[in-house]
């Protein structure tokens, strides 16, 4: 069984004082040909599955063996793609023959990977002097391939694409959308970061509630016009809630059948993530072609669970969809929500990870008094009680799916266990 590291719990951290390490966000690269020429049939299978990756999702690429000699053969009568990645383990004057070759045949406009076995930094120098895009040097990870690819045709003046996070329940009523939305909050008020929240259960979305405003407009308006929605009509469907952050809210009427088109939804998706850093999705418990697609497409995944036996079969569907269509993926964080619930038969929290493989990113306790109170009042848990054990964790939750890992700017006494994964492992005999 995987195991992820262990969350600790800083009790008595300030969030006004921590420091974070943000990651980037890899880009999806646009429909170009990539073809690819591998001395090597293990850099050739690392390769195959970097372009199974989401985002190269609309580039096609093809995997040939042989190095540089090989593909100078190939274009001698053809012409060149987009991208030509290709491995070669020589190095000094012969390389640099082979690359001369390889010039002599390439079209304009071909850019050049090359993967190379000699870690040496002059030997990289010379080569971008001589025009070469990027030098590789393996063994190589699919993701470290994904992401040189994409720098390659990421347009420099183009602003930073936003790190998109899809919440979604392993069934109705487990919490999800109340998680989504307190780590909405947990990123805009205490990491101070921009972050817009996009409701997608249109007739039954309760983001306007959770945080006590009725949205007039919102996604549904987007939804219905994808092709129109610029900066300015952006601006004005959106719902201010604080200084940072923003609420794409659901219309939570009845009056109309909304029908959702999975181009419309990865359309106003896209635009928000191209005006925001921090895009949270709050995705129904629904699954159709528009759900899948937004669920597949995200940067990090949150699936909330309760101890039961329909959550945990339908968590552990979850988990090998996305390990099936996500290989270079880090693993969705799964949240086991209302465990303890008095007179209420569970599955225990060890139980639960042994049967998903997978170490829940966080236990939490059933709390009615916090979290009905925040909802009956349109509060969030920081403020109801911002001291609250589970309130931190879910700070800690926003940390990791943004990307961004608290740096404590004090030594801290830590608690392990209880809200952060806290499954007692069986001890082996």
């Amino acid at each position: 069984m995987s195991k992820a590291n262990p969350i600790i719990l800083e009790t008595d951290m300030d969030e006004d004082e921590d420091e974070f390490v943000t990651q980037s966000v890899v880009k999806a690269v646009p429909r170009i040909s990539i073809e690819v020429f591998c001395e090597s049939p293990d850099t050739g299978v690392v390769i195959q599955r970097a372009g199974e990756d989401r985002r190269l999702a609309k580039a096609h690429l093809t995997v040939h063996m042989g190095g540089i000699s090989a593909a100078v053969k190939y274009y001698a009568d053809t012409g060149t793609p987009s991208l030509i990645i290709v491995e070669s383990r020589d190095g000094g004057e012969t390389l640099f023959n082979q690359l001369g070759a390889l010039a002599e045949v390439c079209d304009a406009g071909t850019k050049v990977i090359i993967v190379g076995h000699l870690n040496d930094i002059t030997l990289y120098r010379e080569m971008i002097r001589q025009g070469v895009n990027e030098y590789l040097v393996a063994p190589l990870a699919p993701l470290q391939i994904v992401d040189s690819i994409s720098r390659l045709y990421a347009d420099p003046d183009a602003p930073p694409i936003g790190r998109s996070i899809v919440f979604t329940g392993a069934r109705g009523g487990v919490g999800s959308s109340t998680i989504a939305h307190n780590v909405s909050w947990c990123v805009a008020e205490g990491m101070r970061e921009d972050v817009t929240l996009i409701d997608l259960d249109l007739p039954f979305g309760t983001a306007g509630l959770d945080f006590n405003q009725d949205p007039l407009q919102g996604v549904a308006d987007a939804l219905a016009q994808p092709e129109r929605l610029d900066d300015v009509l952006l601006d004005r469907l959106l719902l201010k809630c604080t200084d940072r952050l923003s609420i794409f809210g659901a219309p939570g009427t009845l009056d109309r059948d909304e029908e959702i088109s999975a181009d419309a939804c990865e359309s106003v998706i896209e635009a928000v993530r191209e005006t925001c850093p921090c895009v949270v999705v709050d995705l129904p418990n629904v699954w159709n072609r528009w759900s899948r697609q937004t669920l597949l497409n995200a940067d990090e995944i949150v699936i909330t669970a309760t101890p039961d036996l329909a959550s945990l079969r339908n968590t552990k569907n979850y988990i090998d969809l996305i390990k099936k269509f996500r290989t270079n993926d880090t693993a969705p964080h799964v949240v086991l929500n209302q465990v303890r619930m008095p007179k209420r038969p569970e599955i225990s929290p060890a139980d639960f990870a042994d049967a998903i493989e997978q170490e829940p990113t966080l236990i939490l306790p059933f709390n009615p008094v916090l979290f009905g109170t925040a909802a009956n009042n349109g509060q969030m848990l920081d403020e109801v009680d911002p001291k609250n054990k589970t309130t931190t964790a879910i700070h800690h939750l926003a940390a990791l799916v943004t990307g961004r890992h608290a740096l404590p700017s004090k030594p801290s006494k830590s608690l392990q266990g209880g809200l952060l994964g806290g499954a007692k492992k069986k001890k082996k005999g």
